[in-house]
């Protein structure tokens, strides 16, 4: 009976989209673009690592359980995953109540502050760190006079990874806090509950989930992370992510980096398939209706300062680390010689223009490209019935849950040869960038498209506009926070983004990030610095343009303010 109905609804979607055929064409194109893009390049990593010379073996995965040395990376990756998602959650969440809850000055430039590492490239924090606590670090050698301390290995690639993933939970949890009305807690403390007991009862289970989720997403991006081991990892504490990218380069073994990428893909993907269904089935719901400003007496005085204070030495790191970026990029060569120069942004401007022009290209074409696709599944998945539209959601935000090592390999491994050689070209690092970070846009965009009802663009369709119309000229300017988010996602990953690009480029197409860790690698700090301070600025320009332009198209304009 229930086959009998499933079949019934199919025959009636596949009727719908008969009868309008622009939008049977763009589905079937988007699911031909993931099938393409986002499938094949998978599938071929799979593929890979069950092949050798001879023909198909499993030797690759033998040898991963054999060999110390690959095993050890996977302990260090989950040891490290496991460590920042913790320690970045704890700081997120706390920096996210201290936002929401209380009553304190300069809320502003804090919340500022806090976001800075999300826009700039992932492991500019590595390089901070090499200039204050390196062998040559300000902190280690200048004020502390240490010879042989070592920042590589564990600390440095969790301090590293906590500066720069912190942020990404804070943001997460900033919105789950805000969303509980502190009326409760109120109900709790007049009814006899004690500060504790109304935090450990009403605000910790209700902001639950949240915390999971924003450990389950700080799992993904440290094990997905790439520069900041690369950088601070150091040869005595393997990591699987650049193990596969050194089996590659390094070894030229294909099918060894193949299998090493696939071992790294399944923590992601449990984490992933976690985040997505168990979650969504335990949701807490308030009825209290609008949350009503915070009233901060659920913390008394002294907690209060404690944790502002706490806050305030976070966000004074983060000022820290990138005001000594700037100084490192002002000065001669950091540790021996400390006189201020423009020589290395000078050569950026020279011998990196070719770069820089690179960067922005890609940016250019991708953020558009990346945002209104994102819109038009968004908008499909929502508004549209069609067969196979719960496969288009997951196929769509699947990249987001593959590390980007995986995804380079499977580029280069799918569009090295026919039918599709794009190796080398323009247009593999935008198809890259597209399919890979367009899956935030997706997501913000569901989530404003269901609060808004669909009888708005019902009646513009009973007017005669066509669904192509109807989504320019009435869903799109709806939906403009959302696409203010994935524009904004777009371009950052764009500008910052290493672990995919490394394995893409080439002598015609080369980005900053991946010159600013050649610059790492050959220990000219200096210029590496300086290419960061350029990515940082290029970026808030960009966003603040983006900022400009859709709120213009969508006349909203506190709607989507970074």
């Amino acid at each position: 009976m229930a086959l009998a109905r499933t079949r019934g609804a199919a025959r009636r979607d596949i009727g719908r989209l008969a009868r309008d055929p622009v939008l049977a064409v763009l589905v079937l194109a988007i699911f031909a673009a993931i099938a393409i893009f986002v499938v094949y390049p998978l599938a071929m990593v799979f593929v890979a690592s069950l092949q050798s010379r001879t023909g198909w073996t499993a030797e690759n995965y033998e040898l991963f359980l054999t060999r110390r040395a690959y095993r050890a990376a996977l302990v260090n990756s989950l040891t490290v995953a496991t460590v920042v998602g913790i320690a970045s959650t704890a700081i997120g969440y706390l920096a996210a109540f201290v936002m929401t809850r209380l009553r304190v000055p300069a809320k502003g430039p804090l919340h500022y502050l806090m976001m800075l590492p999300i826009i700039s490239p992932p492991f500019v924090s590595a390089v901070a760190i090499l200039f204050l606590f390196g062998f040559n670090g300000l902190v280690t050698k200048k004020l502390l006079g240490l010879q042989d301390f070592s920042i590589y290995g564990f600390r440095g690639v969790v301090l590293s990874q906590i500066f720069t993933f912190a942020p990404i939970a804070y943001l997460s949890l900033r919105g789950v806090l805000a969303g509980i009305s502190p009326v409760l807690e109120d109900a709790a403390l007049n009814v006899g509950a004690s500060r504790w007991q109304a935090f450990r009862k009403v605000t910790l289970p209700l902001s639950m989930p949240g915390i999971l989720g924003a450990f389950l997403v700080v799992f993904i991006e440290s094990m997905a992370d790439f520069g900041n081991p690369l950088v601070l990892a150091g040869a005595a504490f393997p990591m699987l992510a650049p193990q596969a990218y050194l089996e590659i380069t390094g070894s030229f073994n294909l099918g060894r980096g193949a299998a090493l990428a696939v071992v790294l893909l399944i923590p992601s993907m449990t984490a992933f398939a976690i985040q997505r269904y168990w979650l969504s089935r335990r949701n807490y719901v308030t009825v209290t209706g609008k949350p009503s400003s915070s009233t901060s007496k659920i913390v008394s005085p002294g907690a209060k300062w404690t944790l502002y204070g706490v806050l305030l030495a976070f966000a004074a790191l983060v000022l820290a680390f990138y005001t000594i970026i700037v100084l490192g990029a002002l000065t001669v060569v950091w540790g021996f010689d400390y006189t201020p120069t423009l020589r290395h942004f000078a050569y950026v401007f020279d011998v990196g223009a070719k770069t820089v022009m690179d960067t922005l290209t890609v940016a250019l074409i991708t953020t558009p490209v990346s945002g209104i696709l994102g819109m038009l599944i968004a908008f499909l998945v929502v508004r549209r019935r069609f067969p196979g539209k719960g496969l288009m959601e997951f196929g769509a935000i699947l990249n987001f849950a593959v590390p980007g090592t995986v995804v380079g390999i499977g580029y280069i491994l799918a569009f090295n040869g026919q039918p599709l050689p794009l190796t080398g070209t323009l247009t593999i690092l935008v198809l890259c960038f597209v399919f890979r970070y367009m899956p935030v846009g997706i997501q913000s965009g569901i989530a404003v498209l269901r609060q808004i009802d669909p009888s708005i663009e019902e009646a513009a369709q009973n007017l005669g506009a066509s669904s192509l119309t109807t989504f320019r000229k009435v869903t799109l300017p709806l939906i403009a926070p959302a696409f203010f988010t994935a524009l904004v996602y777009a371009v950052v990953r764009a500008m910052t983004a290493i672990s995919a690009a490394i394995f893409l480029v080439s002598a015609k197409w080369n980005l900053m990030t991946v010159q600013i860790l050649n610059q790492v690698g050959s220990g000219r700090l200096g210029v590496a610095a300086a290419y960061s301070v350029v990515v940082i600025l290029i970026v808030l320009i960009a966003t603040g343009v983006i900022s400009l332009i859709v709120a213009r198209m969508s006349r909203h304009n506190k709607m989507v303010r970074f």
